[in-house]
């Protein structure tokens, strides 16, 4: 991410290399009120304003040709609240400073996503989420957040203040004003055992209704042009401790995950006939492995592979169809996809515009090596998740606009009329929020 010394016309670009932007100017504010003098400034110039988190949503929600907001000086945890067992932290805060600073105080959230280089405000405010049974989304564990709107002044929120406003900050795209401190509810760290291990993509699909249920966090990759998936259940365990030994953690998730992974992507992204061979490879390299750890350790995994991505979020009764049409369509396409497709699950919650609102949900993700023409396969997967009603996951690559929003969330009306009044003007506003909000 380049940026000049003046903090003028720098081109900003995200993790996915997909989206870039030429701000006016950008603004690091060192407080909350330099951040709403900002906001203030930027009306007065007519200049629109975004906050930019890590880069890591793949759609070019944080983009800005007005002011561009960086929160690296927003950062840190304000109040950890034991009674309570909340923590309240700065907008800017990567989540990977966060897991640290609350393992070293003793506690966890609940559940997180499998990466952690995000920022708090930008992970929440796209709805990124892990796997879980009864557990939700990173936002759906938010207690209460702190909002900078558009005329500048600051809203504190929760279930008992602003609660309207809280009903849908909670993810907010950004759409509502700039988020600055967010209250997590937090727990007393715990230890997962994580039990990965190689299974038929026919069995996962027939026993999915079982394996959901008897584990607190399933996940699974299936490998396009294989009958093969990796599974991973992650269950709450009395211990003791077994992390994966250093030596075995760094050839599997390093060197597998990430080293050779990256080499096998150059090779298919240059001759792409080669994928299906790779691919029944790449699904029998990794073997079945059980360790416990304490929560960050076991949900997060370092991702250094870039991708671009595409995820939708269908009822949960739907997935095991939804994952046979996309076999089918892989098979008879002859597309070449040399990246996992990722399926996870959430329990409904009640934030408007949260992917599980209102309904049981699973997450099916399909991925692209960076670099390689995505089109085509993202196209064809979108037609079948839309088929079921699917919620494309705000950060990721989708096509969607707020006609066909407005059906898939019953309280789309509720966000857009709370939009009106909280940025009448569009302080807030760029081409993405144009799309998939309405004008």
């Amino acid at each position: 991410m380049s940026s000049t010394a003046n903090g003028k016309n720098a081109t900003w670009r995200n993790w996915g290399g997909n989206v870039s932007a030429r701000p006016a100017r950008e603004v690091a504010p060192a407080s909350v009120d330099e951040l709403a003098a900002a906001v203030r400034r930027a009306a007065e110039d007519g200049l629109t304003v975004k906050a930019v988190g890590a880069g890591h949503s793949f759609t070019s929600i944080a983009a800005t040709d007005g002011v561009l907001i960086r929160p690296q000086l927003l950062t840190g945890i304000r109040d950890i609240d034991r009674e309570n067992m909340t923590v309240t932290v700065e907008a800017g805060t990567p989540l990977k400073r966060l897991n640290v600073a609350l393992a070293r105080e003793g506690l966890s959230l609940t559940n997180m996503g499998d990466i952690m280089e995000q920022t708090v405000s930008g992970a929440t405010s796209t709805g990124t989420h892990g796997t879980g049974r009864d557990s939700g989304s990173i936002a759906a564990q938010i207690k209460g957040l702190e909002l900078v709107t558009a005329d500048g002044s600051v809203l504190s929120c929760s279930e008992k203040e602003n609660p309207e406003v809280f009903a849908a900050a909670r993810i907010g795209l950004g759409a509502l004003g700039i988020v600055t401190a967010i209250t997590f509810a937090v727990e007393p760290v715990f230890l997962l055992t994580a039990r990965e291990e190689p299974m038929p993509f026919d069995q996962v699909l027939s026993d999915f209704e079982e394996l959901w249920a008897e584990n607190e966090h399933f996940e699974f990759y299936w490998f396009p042009h294989t009958g093969s998936t990796n599974t991973k259940r992650n269950n709450r365990s009395a211990g003791p401790e077994k992390p994966v030994p250093q030596l075995k953690s760094w050839i599997e998730d390093e060197f597998l995950s990430n080293g050779v992974f990256q080499v096998a992507n150059w090779v298919g992204r240059a001759v792409p006939a080669t994928i299906p061979a790779i691919a029944q490879i790449s699904s029998k390299a990794l073997s079945a492995r059980t360790y416990t750890d304490i929560p960050y350790k076991v949900f997060t995994s370092p991702r250094r592979v870039r991708f671009v991505e595409m995820e939708y979020a269908v009822p949960r009764a739907a997935v095991v169809g939804a994952l046979r049409e996309l076999k089918t369509m892989v098979d008879r396409s002859g597309l070449r996809v040399s990246f996992p497709v990722e399926v996870r699950t959430a329990p409904a919650d009640d934030i408007a515009l949260s992917t599980a609102s209102g309904r049981d949900s699973a997450y099916i993700a399909v991925h692209m090596f960076q670099g390689t023409p995505f089109q085509r396969y993202f196209t064809a997967a979108e037609r079948i998740f839309t088929a079921h009603e699917g919620r494309p996951h705000w950060g990721k690559i989708h096509t969607r606009d707020a006609e066909y929003f407005s059906r898939v969330y019953p309280r789309f009306g509720e966000f857009t009329a709370l939009r009106d009044r909280l940025d009448p003007d569009r302080r807030f506003q760029n081409d993405y929020l144009r799309r998939v909000l309405g004008a």
